[in-house]
């Protein structure tokens, strides 16, 4: 027999690669923190001596979750301005808060606090886009956790940063050192959106993305709003002027992408763009409803993110991937318009595919990362079971989800964190709240 780390028992397994495959009663074999087979269950027993073996006789087996888009430091802002509409949420609650408080620590501890939560309800990789870039690698790798970690370029100064070219320069240091090659943590530009840059600094970006082979991630067509504005300070909407600036490509991470027209949904589909969808953030801040299908339609990959717990207000990626196929039906006036089984593609390979993380993780494949989400479905509101797909998609919860595995190491067991000290982190998350409350009072 060969010796194995792990051997995971699950009543059903969906790889997500193949499409539309459900394997029941398989093995999935795990060693070196890598997939290195899948196959029956009674076959794997007699073939594999594992160190550990993890019987789950009531579950689906999946790939873990990733959540192509979040700001996991805002976490800490959960609630803190809500019903409100994008530009006054940010100017009313969000940018004081942030002027007063941003710095390492709160970054630290928020960031925490959102891994916490992700690992929670099944995701096993993240896309982030905040200040101190580095502390959220840095508490990606030590709280074992995939992350891509996209690094501010903006034009006005922060806590982090004091202009464009400071931006520019700790981008690409972070880039370069430590985490070039590393197993967990990747990284990439993330300008905030398109008024946060001139031509200048984006052609300067792009530059630099194309020589460091990193994607670029960026809120794009939000809003109404932001449309009106772009057109009024430069005569073009936003993704004419970066189509213009060379931008327009399959390194670009097209966030939110709400409001586009005809041509622009051709042109992300020649240019092989990657868009995230954050339904649950769109619907909260009234930004509108992107045609889910008319994309995918097109040719397009599309990603599933949460946006930040500030504005959506969860990281919850279970209800993420209902809301995207309850919306894509709605808005396109035909149930069969997304799938149970497209919905969680998106939410796992499609979203490791728009990360550039597609060879590594998002299915369940020999040779890939062992990044696994293991769902309970014997529980009342999903019972019976005719297809584990649809049970998962349209009636599963957060707190179904009884294991998580990131590069084989086995985070949550049977509903427990076993890497983080959750008692310690509300303490510091209800001292956050104190903190923030002060300044929001003075506003």
């Amino acid at each position: 027999m060969q010796h194995c780390d792990t051997l995971i028992a699950p009543r059903w397994c969906v790889p997500v690669a193949p499409t539309n495959v459900v394997l029941i009663d398989h093995g999935v074999v795990v060693n070196d923190g890598r997939i290195t087979d899948i196959l029956p269950l009674a076959d794997a027993r007699l073939r594999y001596q594992p160190s550990v073996f993890i019987e789950r006789p009531d579950h689906l087996l999946i790939p873990g979750f990733v959540n192509s888009h979040t700001h996991a430091a805002m976490t800490l802002m959960r609630g803190l301005a809500d019903d409100l509409p994008l530009e006054s949420w940010l100017r009313a609650g969000i940018w004081p808060v942030e002027k007063r408080w941003v710095g390492a620590e709160m970054v630290r501890d928020g960031t925490e606090l959102a891994i916490a939560e992700m690992i929670s309800g099944g995701t096993t990789c993240f896309s982030d886009q905040y200040f101190f870039p580095e502390i959220v690698a840095e508490t990606a790798v030590d709280l074992h956790m995939r992350a891509l970690v996209g690094t501010p370029v903006i034009e006005f100064p922060s806590a982090w940063a004091a202009n464009v070219a400071e931006y520019m320069g700790k981008a690409n240091d972070l880039v370069h050192d430590p985490y070039a090659d590393h197993p967990l943590v990747s990284t990439c530009f993330a300008p905030h959106s398109c008024s946060a840059l001139s031509d200048e600094s984006f052609v300067d970006l792009r530059v630099l993305a194309d020589q460091l082979d990193v994607r670029i991630q960026i809120h794009l067509h939000e809003t109404v709003a932001e449309l009106a504005l772009a057109l009024d300070k430069t005569g073009k909407r936003p993704i004419e002027r970066l189509h213009a600036l060379g931008l327009v490509n399959s390194s670009l991470l097209a966030v939110h992408a709400v409001h586009m027209n005809d041509a622009e949904i051709g042109i992300f589909a020649e240019s092989d763009v990657n868009v995230v969808h954050c339904p649950r953030s769109n619907l909260k801040l009234a930004s509108g409803i992107a045609p889910i299908a008319r994309y995918r339609e097109a040719g397009i990959n599309v990603a599933i993110g949460t946006d930040g717990a500030a504005s959506n207000n969860s990281l919850d990626m279970l209800s993420e991937m209902r809301m995207t196929a309850l919306l894509a039906k709605a808005v396109a006036s035909d149930a069969a318009a997304l799938s149970a089984g497209d919905a969680l593609r998106m939410a796992t390979l499609g979203g490791a595919v728009a990360l550039g993380l597609g060879h590594e993780t998002g299915s369940i494949e020999a040779g890939k990362w062992a990044d696994l989400t293991c769902v309970d479905l014997n529980r009342l509101n999903s019972q019976p079971v005719y297809d584990p797909v649809s049970q998962l998609v349209y009636t599963a919860r957060a707190d179904q989800v009884t294991d998580v595995w990131i590069a084989g190491k086995h985070q949550l067991d049977k509903g427990h964190l076993t890497q983080i000290d959750t008692t310690s982190l509300l303490a510091r998350s209800n001292e956050w709240r104190d903190r923030f409350a002060s300044s929001i009072s003075r506003v």
